[in-house]
């Protein structure tokens, strides 16, 4: 038996998940908005409940994992077709967007409501001390992505590698303490409802609530994405800017309400900007390992997905951005002049596109070879790292 006829069966099973996307009147984004809109917010209420029974960085995770199942079915649709040039694309607009518009974009909605509430202005946001794990777990996914780029390939032994990182990431997390139940009371009137209600029904409504979220969001990605192609196409919108930036806002677009919706009550900003930083890590690890091993199977052997230099300049800038934004959390708060840093050079990119994407790329790796060295003088000790012994020593060994 061939390679290719042993493949045949799980080449099979793909495609019956993994379609073309089908075209779609731009008039459809009117009923599949709302809908993701809604389901943004039953996994967001679902999430907010269950860090008060498992921990906060563990029902961040599931959120992480339902919210970028819209990212991970055009990355599979992609890397099926053997689309090289757009699988990194927009892996690599996704990230960028994450981390360049949707970590301002919580401080801004974080201040806003800040001063509304104080007539102040906020200087930080301050994450909690078991947040170190997520920051920590933000390094570790870059660590073997560096690799990926220095010999300008992704195969199955990365996947196997970054699947690996994942793992242990998850099982640092599930042993951090749950959420106090103090802060039962801050919490509005739905998320609150469901924490005070009987284990039985508590248990049936956050699990109702996550499969219901995400089927529903895996459910109107589709016809959401396919509008939104139609109206780029009547604008004349080239198909590269679309997989880049378009269809990572649209597939990232249930992380930014949750994040919207946590960012606004202030206290809880901390928990939007993970929410973040754990979708981070999911594309960073399993997004990246699903293209090898999707490419693979559509080719019907083990192929690495090659990277050529324009794409390896996308990749080392996305490096250069995630690196950046990593070093800020050290000191376990994101300011406001890190916040606006951050959206200063995305919106650069992003106006000018690959015609200053080496400047920034340059300008990403001098500001972070700068904290490094400025620390390195200081003989600082970042207090995610000494978080993070301290978690360690109490809750996994």
């Amino acid at each position: 038996m061939s390679r290719s006829a042993r493949f045949a069966p799980l080449c099979a099973l793909l495609l019956l998940t993994v379609t073309a996307i089908p075209e779609a009147p731009a008039s459809s984004v009117l009923w599949t908005a709302p809908s993701i809109l809604a389901a943004s917010m039953l996994i967001a209420w679902a999430a907010e409940s269950a860090q008060f029974f498992i921990a906060q960085g563990v029902a961040l995770a599931i959120l992480a994992w339902l919210q970028t199942l819209p990212e991970f079915a055009v990355e599979a649709v992609l890397a099926w077709r053997q689309q090289v040039p757009l699988l990194m694309a927009n892996l690599t607009g996704a990230l960028r967007l994450l981390t360049g518009l949707g970590w301002p974009m919580i401080y801004a909605v974080a201040a806003y409501f800040h001063r509304r509430k104080t007539g102040r202005r906020l200087g930080a946001i301050r994450l909690a001390d078991e947040h170190c794990v997520e920051v920590i777990g933000l390094f570790a996914a870059l660590a073997w992505s560096f690799v990926i780029w220095a010999k300008g390939s992704l195969d199955v032994i990365d996947a196997a590698i970054l699947i690996g990182v994942y793992g242990v990431y998850i099982w640092v997390l599930q042993r951090m303490p749950v959420a106090d139940r103090e802060g039962i009371d801050d919490l509005e009137l739905i998320p609150r409802t469901i924490v005070t209600a009987r284990p039985a029904l508590r248990i049936a409504t956050i699990s109702t609530l996550f499969v219901a979220g995400g089927g529903l969001i895996y459910a109107m990605a589709e016809p959401f994405l396919a509008s939104l192609l139609a109206l780029s196409a009547s604008l004349g919108v080239p198909n590269f800017i679309f997989v880049q930036w378009v269809a990572p806002f649209v597939s990232e677009f249930p992380e930014k309400v949750s994040a919207f919706y946590w960012a606004r009550t202030v206290e809880r900003a901390s928990m939007a900007l993970m929410n973040m930083v754990s979708s981070n890590i999911n594309q960073w690890t399993l997004l990246a390992a699903m293209l090898p091993i999707v490419f693979s199977l559509s080719r019907g052997a083990m192929t690495a997905v090659p990277l050529d230099g324009r794409q390896e300049l996308e990749l080392l800038m996305t490096l250069g951005q995630s690196l950046l934004a990593a070093l800020f959390l050290l000191n376990m708060e994101l300011t406001w002049w890190e916040a606006a840093g951050l959206f200063g050079l995305w919106i650069v990119q992003f106006a000018f596109s690959t015609a200053v994407h080496e400047v920034v790329t340059a300008v990403y790796f001098v500001w972070a070879g700068a904290m490094a060295v400025r620390c390195a003088k200081a003989r600082c000790q970042p207090e995610a790292l000494r978080l993070f012994r301290e978690m360690w020593r109490r809750h996994v060994r």
